[in-house]
């Protein structure tokens, strides 16, 4: 068992036990309907003992709890696994405090953004985050400013409200440190869509980490994809088509999918020959073959943040923080590239 349970994560139980961590919930939660098998059950209780799992909150049931709330406003919410994390981090920071989320989707249509503000403001929640599922800059409809409000995963240009962004050029400036680390010279990136903030942050990171170790940006290296593992795919064949690259840094671990495939179809083999990083830390990146390092977006931790400035009680000034993207090292990124470092 570990020292210290409340630092074991839902993930680790569902890694150890080999579900998925919906699994893990409903069993912990005792879900009895569903269709989970008995030997299911076992393991995953048998890895809650194993690696000493406390839910948040767990043994400290709170006074008066559900008597406030928080209210959640997301854009979207089915579009993406991070709003999922961005929800549970807010539950679980909320309840803490004995303090409810209640959370909705618009869509982004302003008259139900309005129509929900009007009920959470003769309900007298506590406070309202204002969320999106893509980093961005965003117009808080005004009648925001009538709550304790707090942006998350977003920023008004206005600087009306605090908010909570990732810190993407730091994240995409470790990520190619890491490369750089590693002995590798000739790094290409694959960008994401160039109109989201995110690819376009995670490139200037790339070509700053770069620069600050004394090496040249080299256009040749870097190829636009889409965030999805087709982009992935097709820029990496572009990119070995005109050079070869010791190491390739995937502006997310979708396209790094993509770009694992693409390698194998040309003989390459990631973590023998040529290396790859990605960005997300999404699931499937620990299963690849070999695991994908790759840099952790904070959503969890970014929810948390607005729960504690919501709840803080003082009245603190309006900021935009920009919270540190880790990078989380496994096996893809170690290869060394050839002695002489040249294209073939």
């Amino acid at each position: 068992m570990q020292d210290d349970g409340a630092r074991v994560t839902m993930k680790e139980v569902a890694v150890r036990a080999g579900v998925s961590q919906s699994t893990v919930s409903f069993v912990l939660n005792g879900n009895d309907d569903m269709r989970i098998s008995a030997e299911t059950r076992r393991r995953v209780l048998k890895a809650v003992e194993d690696l000493g799992y406390r839910p948040r909150g767990a043994g400290r049931p709170p006074k008066a709890a559900g008597s406030r709330v928080i209210g959640v406003m997301f854009d979207e919410v089915a579009t993406s696994p991070f709003a999922a994390i961005s929800v549970e981090g807010v539950q679980e920071e909320a309840w803490k405090q004995g303090v409810l989320a209640e959370v909705v989707m618009t869509g982004g249509d302003r008259a139900y953004e309005a129509a929900v503000l009007r009920k959470w403001a003769a309900d007298r929640v506590d406070g309202v985050i204002y969320a999106s599922i893509l980093t961005r800059r965003a117009a808080p409809p005004d009648a925001l400013s009538r709550h304790r409000a707090v942006l998350l995963n977003c920023y008004d240009p206005e600087a009306r409200f605090p908010s909570v962004v990732p810190a993407e050029r730091r994240g995409g400036e470790a990520a190619t440190r890491a490369l750089l680390d590693a002995g590798h010279r000739r790094i290409a990136f694959i960008s994401g869509e160039t109109w989201m903030d995110a690819s376009d942050q995670r490139m200037e990171g790339y070509e700053r980490a770069l620069r600050g170790a004394g090496l040249t940006v080299d256009p040749v290296l870097i190829e636009t994809g889409n965030f999805m593992p087709s982009g992935g795919h097709a820029a990496a064949h572009r990119l070995m088509e005109r050079t070869r690259p010791d190491a390739i840094f995937c502006a997310n671990d979708l396209m790094a999918v993509g770009c694992y495939e693409a390698l194998k179809e040309r003989g390459e083999r990631v973590g023998e020959n040529i290396a790859v990083i990605g960005y997300d830390d999404q699931e499937i990146a620990q299963h690849l073959n070999p695991p994908l390092s790759t840099v952790l977006l904070p959503h969890r931790e970014m929810a948390q943040w607005c729960v504690r400035r919501i709840l803080g009680g003082a009245v603190e000034p309006v900021d935009q923080h920009r919270m540190e993207c880790p990078v989380v090292l496994r096996a893809s990124h170690l290869v060394r590239p050839s002695p002489a470092g040249s294209s073939r």
